[in-house]
């Protein structure tokens, strides 16, 4: 049996080979006995080295280092091949701490092995991890620049980025099925990922996240799906979702790719690709391209179809839509007719004022402006005429730009049509024949027929020109 003092000696020789130059010892771990409880023992291998166990609380170090090992006892095998801990275990090196149930150190590779209650905390920038089993790679000279871990059977991590002051945020909490870290600011996760944080949730299959130089992340597979939980709230999925994170390790940028689908309060948008740009927590502005899902976005107001979409909406007031290619802009569909207004061309711009506080609408329609083979389908209903149904006012044009009265009022004020003009206007209903006592003088018996005004053949009703297209793709 050895007692404390020696074992201290022959560990540091069985690993080391003796006390080598502190430049030679690069920073590789060669331990040392710093506190034994109890008697240790020792026997020999085959191998003409030899197996050390020790307990009743044993701490051992990694010589010049700062890295310590300890626990309630200790089994070195094979002259420091590896080294089991078991029970109480504490691991501490310049970058984190770790405890568990049980951890093997190996020589080769440097790899640190905790399992069953394991903790990990992050010394730099306070991110934990919690799971059954962890492996860790502390950073050595010339094996490694950057400490890594890999944790399975399902880790929790609440990870913490920074903003530009140096300060840490609020942090991720992310649960996977399997996880790596590398330094303190990248992380990738896989089998049902959840990320969570006040302002957003995501779910996919897998997750990439860098907090450092990258600032930006992608969750892929599921399909992935991203919710925005602050004032603004939206739902964002795709098959690829790429994230992009400010300074300060907020969401300010998310692009959705193949079979994109994204809604809010007001929008439902459907795309091969969408993008949200996101300030304060609230949607700045949605972009929508792609030829294979053609772009639409859909509100209680409006349907829009184009090769590419722009909706600005900042602080949550609607100002501007923007529809680029084949543009085609829709108003509600009219109650009567189930038709809807709408103007197309080569681009579709619809501009808003904001309106006072205390209406209803946040925005109301100020100019809807088309270019390139402009045409626009208006239903027109006149008050002061008995048809219910309304005329029919379809014109054409190189630029039309409609001009709306101001709120309240909600109507056209003027049109204005440039380039090579033509239009119809079809209106629903015949006025009926003035009653013919009306026409007669006092005394006058003579009645008016209307078919007296009519050539053969001929009939009271005027003929109805082919209607224009309703609605166009």
């Amino acid at each position: 049996m050895i007692r404390g003092g020696l074992a201290m000696i022959v560990l540091a020789s069985c690993v080391g080979g003796g006390v080598a130059p502190l430049a030679a010892q690069s920073d590789r771990c060669f331990f040392q006995i710093e506190r034994v409880g109890r008697q240790g023992a020792q026997e020999p291998t085959e191998t003409g080295s030899f197996n050390y166990f020790a307990g009743g609380g044993v701490r051992l170090v990694c010589r010049d280092t700062g890295v310590s090992m300890e626990s309630d006892s200790v089994a070195y095998y094979n002259g420091g091949e590896y080294t089991e801990f078991i029970g109480s275990v504490r691991y501490v090196d310049s970058t984190v701490t770790m405890t568990a149930a049980r951890g093997t150190y190996y020589k080769a590779g440097e790899r640190w092995e905790a399992r069953d209650s394991v903790v990990l905390r992050n010394l730099t920038n306070g991110s934990t991890l919690t799971g059954p089993s962890l492996d860790y790679y502390r950073a050595v000279r010339g094996l490694r620049d950057v400490e890594e871990l890999v944790a399975v059977r399902r880790p929790t991590i609440r990870y913490f980025g920074t903003d530009s002051a140096g300060r840490r945020q609020e942090p991720y909490l992310i649960v996977a099925d399997r996880v790596r870290m590398r330094g303190n600011d990248q992380m990738w996760a896989a089998g049902t990922v959840t990320i969570d944080r006040s302002d957003f949730s995501g779910r996919s299959d897998s997750l990439r996240l860098d907090t450092g130089a990258g600032n930006d992340g992608s969750m892929v597979g599921g399909p992935p799906e991203l919710r925005g939980l602050g004032t603004d709230p939206y739902r964002l999925t795709g098959t690829l979702i790429d994230l992009t994170l400010d300074e300060d390790d907020e969401l300010s940028f998310v692009v959705a790719k193949d079979s994109a689908h994204a809604v809010n309060d007001e929008w439902d948008l459907v795309a091969d690709s969408i993008a949200l740009d996101i300030v304060d927590d609230e949607l700045e502005q949605m972009l929508a391209w792609g030829d294979s899902i053609r772009p639409e976005a859909t509100s209680t107001d409006y349907l829009i179809r184009a090769d590419s979409l722009a909706l600005d909406t900042p602080q949550q007031i609607l100002r501007e839509l923007r529809s680029f290619g084949t543009a085609w802009l829709g108003s509600a569909t009219d109650s009567v007719t189930g038709e809807r207004d709408w103007m197309a061309g080569d681009t579709v711009v619809a501009r808003f004022v904001e309106r006072q506080p205390g209406d209803t609408a946040k925005a109301s329609l100020e100019q809807l402006e088309a270019r390139g083979e402009a045409r626009s389908f208006r239903q027109v209903y006149d008050e002061g005429e008995a048809c219910p149904e309304p005329s029919i006012n379809y014109v054409r044009g190189q630029t039309i730009i409609v001009y709306m009265k101001p709120p309240p009022e909600e109507d056209v004020d003027r049109v204005e049509i440039f380039g090579e003009v033509d239009g119809i206007q079809l209106e629903p209903c015949v006025v009926p024949p003035t009653p013919p006592d009306s026409l007669a003088a006092p005394g006058d018996t003579t009645v008016v027929s209307p078919d007296s005004l009519a050539a053969p053949g001929d009939s009271a009703s005027r003929p109805t020109p082919p209607p224009p297209p309703a609605e166009e793709p």
